[in-house]
């Protein structure tokens, strides 16, 4: 027995968060109620995720990201043909659209009129040298493509933000960058709340910001939903308010965090998931928030940063965790992040 106890204590060391792994919440989540939004490779993701399963998700964020399957397009050139082609300069938004729909009649992603149907918020800050406005304004070309009425449509370029989330609470100066990448900017007298703007434009929120809020953000095992297969953390998060664990029906947002800015990139920090805003106008309008997490790749002393495979732990937009098929709608990515939606969705 004795030895017995000192097994389980070893496989507790070396396996804790499986044995002590906590899954996701069955909620109930209204599934016709599904958005996500993201910063830069996370901006990227949202494109990615909500046109693959246009048919799931009502609504889009994104923040200084690009379009879709721009990365699979100049993959095969290397790194700095991506960056180039999809980060410094825009691709064409006909381009993207044509593998789009290509795509979608291969039906390895929903059907493209779903995308007409979305309510789109679009980023890019004045003083963004990552992706820049160009880029962001070819997306904005590529929804026109779409269809997105004009009404569905917002495209904000008029603050002077570099490569950042813009937070009414948190962060640095607008214009410089920040280590965290979330910047405060100060637009008409006050400072411009993204997450309100990006939620505000999704779903129309009616109830006031909590404070203080009714809950505190919980940390669950991303590997019960196949992170481990698709290069991502072991550990995700997720915010639900109160209201939300006691009546089902409750909407549901993904927020995919930027490239070094996953829990593990800024040292156990919680600024993304507890701080940046998003929290505080999800209490009082019954969403659920969802922080999916990547990780920075695994290194080890004298190796070149060209033989990581996801060095600043971005999501993956150019083909990273799999070869062929990551922007398609059972990418591993794509597919993970799905399971965790689809599990908040489960009847309790």
């Amino acid at each position: 027995m004795r030895a017995f106890s000192l097994l389980l204590s070893l496989l507790a060391l070396c396996w804790g968060p499986f044995v002590t792994a906590q899954e996701l919440p069955a909620l109930g989540a209204d599934r016709t109620q599904v958005s996500v939004s993201g910063l830069s490779s996370g901006g990227f993701m949202a494109v990615q995720y909500s046109v693959a399963w246009s048919s799931e998700v009502m609504g889009v964020g994104v923040v200084a990201g690009g379009l879709y399957n721009c990365g699979a397009r100049f993959a095969g050139l290397g790194a700095p043909a991506v960056i180039a082609n999809c980060m410094d300069r825009a691709w064409s938004a006909e381009d993207s659209w044509r593998a789009v729909t290509g795509f979608a009649r291969d039906r390895v992603i929903d059907p493209v009129s779903n995308i007409a149907r979305q309510r789109v918020y679009l980023f890019s800050g004045s003083h963004d040298s990552v992706v820049v406005p160009a880029v962001v304004r070819s997306v904005f070309d590529f929804y026109r493509l779409a269809r997105v009425p004009g009404s569905a449509l917002r495209y904000v370029d008029s603050l002077p933000a570099s490569h950042a989330f813009v937070s009414a609470t948190v962060g640095g100066p607008c214009e410089q960058k920040t280590s965290i990448y979330v910047v405060q900017c100060v637009d008409n007298g006050r400072n411009y709340d993204q997450p309100f703007e990006i939620l505000n434009h999704i779903y129309g929120l009616r109830g006031a910001p909590a404070a203080p809020l009714s809950a505190r953000p919980i940390a669950f095992d991303q590997r019960l939903y196949g992170s481990g297969f698709a290069a991502m953390a072991n550990t995700g998060y997720a915010y639900v308010p109160e209201e939300c664990r006691r009546r089902s029906g409750c909407r549901v947002h993904v927020v995919f965090h930027g490239c070094v800015q996953s829990v593990d990139s800024l040292g156990g920090s919680d600024v993304i998931y507890a701080q940046l805003g998003y929290n505080r106008w999800a209490d009082n309008n019954r969403i659920i928030l969802l922080y999916p997490q990547v990780d920075k790749s695994p290194t080890w002393a004298g190796m070149p940063l060209t033989w990581q495979v996801n060095p600043f732990g971005c999501w993956d937009w150019w083909g990273y965790s799999q070869t062929f098929g990551f922007q398609l709608r059972h990418g591993l990515q794509i597919d993970s992040v799905r399971r965790m939606v689809a599990r908040l969705e489960q009847q309790p």
